[in-house]
């Protein structure tokens, strides 16, 4: 069944805003649940196996449902198929997909660019992405962004950035290691800081 309920803001459907409650676009209600439960399961199933289960899925909603070509992109790019799922990921974004998947989409999108030799791009994408908005995704943002700076020779950034990240979620510790973090990507070696 499908249909235009509106929700609270929250949940992983795929969404338009409107005002402060988003509705859904033609996705199933009980959709969003088989896959997120055809997701846990990926480790018991065969990768063929898992491929066809979130391509039935994706097939129950319209072709060009930017949620189903998401699933479809990542099952490929989480079995190894980085190559296949990039074109996904971008049909899916320029489908208009919105809310968490749109910002899942362009994070496994910009690492699947950096895993096939392209960080210049997953630097520029996940950039974007951290000036774009904040949400509970901004550490996978940095995280990520933090491998694509590595990759282009900007490890001292990366490292900062990847500690920021992380000050955050210490027991303890947040406030020194924020300020390391930010020291770490000036380029004057700590023994001339005074360190």
């Amino acid at each position: 069944m499908t249909d235009q309920r509106t929700l609270p803001i929250g949940g992983g459907l795929d969404t338009g805003w409107t005002g402060d409650v988003i509705t859904t676009k033609a996705v199933p209600l009980n959709w969003e649940q088989r896959v997120a439960d055809a997701w846990a399961s990926i480790d018991r199933r065969s990768e063929e196996e898992f491929l066809a289960l979130i391509e039935t899925l994706a097939a129950e909603l319209p072709p060009d449902s930017g949620a189903g070509i998401f699933e479809r992109a990542a099952s490929l790019d989480s079995t190894g198929h980085s190559d296949l799922a990039v074109p996904l990921y971008r049909q899916a974004l320029a489908r208009g997909l919105t809310g968490e998947r749109r910002r899942r989409a362009v994070i496994q999108l910009a690492s699947s660019l950096r895993n096939l030799g392209q960080p210049e791009v997953s630097v520029a994408l996940l950039t974007a992405e951290l000036d774009a908005g904040s949400d509970h995704l901004d550490d996978a943002v940095r995280a990520f962004l933090a491998l694509a700076l590595a990759d282009t020779g900007r490890e001292r950034e990366a490292v900062s950035l990847a500690l920021t990240a992380l000050a955050p979620h210490l027991p303890r510790y947040q406030r020194s290691l924020a300020t390391y973090a930010r020291l770490v990507s000036d380029d004057t070696p700590a023994d001339e800081k005074g360190n």
